[in-house]
């Protein structure tokens, strides 16, 4: 029936015909039904711009250059004895010649602090990597096979957490003899336990995706689905749990210097600084105490600043994904 007919008969029965085209070969082109398209860019992009957003996470990052500058630069431009003792400059105040005092050796505290610094960061930073490495491996394997290996690996970690951290430390530390390697394998091997357990709870979720099963069905083997399909799907809680290693490592560094289990005398760290200073700090020698507690607080802050800006930057991927 043509256009003309469908027309008269729709006025002899009284309803409005449909109007008709000009041209009813070309189909209307249909306009887009949603608002305005928004470039957001590649997904490092938008983690990257969701992380400056964060004034915190910039504050945070601000204070760990700065922090590794004066620790590792610092000592290049202010030069001090901190390898001897100076029986003449014993607790000096701060001065013209000696910015933050001296300590009960003689030394130049504001020079002692950035080589304790340098150690607290090296030990932190190497322990914390080494926590992460182990437990991602440990987590990973334990979650992936599942069963009965699963049920072994995670044992030994829940053992391993039942017994005091702090009390563990302070044997591991008297067994051996604490310098800077013995303590970054001390603290790593404490560390790992925590991200193995999320690591494991991240596979555990991750091995039933689609494309995990696609390359077992292939023929993959165990360690490629392991290492190219979990472990870089998890990589948001791997980084996110490494940066807040971090800190504890310095922190549990701090408290085995306090107490004097840390590294030995030339080497220091902010932890032996606040051990040797609580006792001066009644005779008002604040100066031996309160800047390396300073220190102390910053970087940990700092780090946990980024650790929590960097979880809400990777929680941006995972909804984009």
């Amino acid at each position: 029936m043509s256009a003309t007919n469908e027309q008269l008969v729709a006025a002899t029965a009284g309803v409005q015909p449909p109007a008709v085209p000009a041209d009813h070969d070309q189909a209307p082109i249909a306009g887009p039904s949603g608002g305005e398209a928004i470039e957001t860019g590649s997904i490092g992009r938008l983690i990257l711009r969701v992380f400056i957003e964060n004034r915190l996470a910039v504050v945070g990052v601000t204070i760990i250059v700065l922090m590794f500058l004066f620790c590792f630069v610092g000592p290049i431009f202010y030069h001090t004895n901190q390898t001897s003792t100076n029986l003449y400059d014993l607790t000096l105040p701060p001065s013209s010649q000696h910015p933050l005092g001296t300590d009960s050796n003689g030394l130049d505290v504001l020079g002692r602090l950035m080589y304790a610094g340098q150690t607290s960061l090296e030990v932190g930073l190497a322990a914390a990597a080494i926590a992460t490495v182990v437990g991602v491996i440990w987590g990973a394997v334990a979650g992936f096979f599942g069963g009965f290996v699963d049920a072994v690996m995670m044992r030994v970690v829940d053992v391993l957490l039942s017994i005091p951290a702090l009390f563990l430390l302070i044997i591991l530390a008297v067994l051996f003899q604490p310098n800077k390697t013995s303590l970054i394998f001390i603290l790593g091997f404490l560390a790992w336990l925590t991200p193995a357990r999320l690591v494991r709870g991240e596979t555990l979720s991750l091995r039933t995706r689609e494309y995990v099963q696609a390359v077992r069905v292939m023929g993959g083997k165990s360690r490629r689905m392991v290492t190219r399909h979990i472990i870089p799907n998890a990589i948001g809680t791997i980084v996110v749990n490494a940066t807040f290693q971090v800190a504890d490592a310095i922190l549990a560094l701090a408290a085995l210097g306090f107490l004097g289990l840390g590294v030995q005398f030339p080497q220091a760290d902010w932890g032996q600084m606040l051990g040797q200073g609580e006792a001066y700090l009644a005779v008002g020698d604040w100066w031996l105490l309160i800047p390396a507690g300073i220190c102390i607080v910053l970087v940990v802050v700092a780090f946990n600043f980024i650790g929590d800006a960097l979880r809400d930057s990777l929680e941006v991927r995972l909804q984009q994904r």
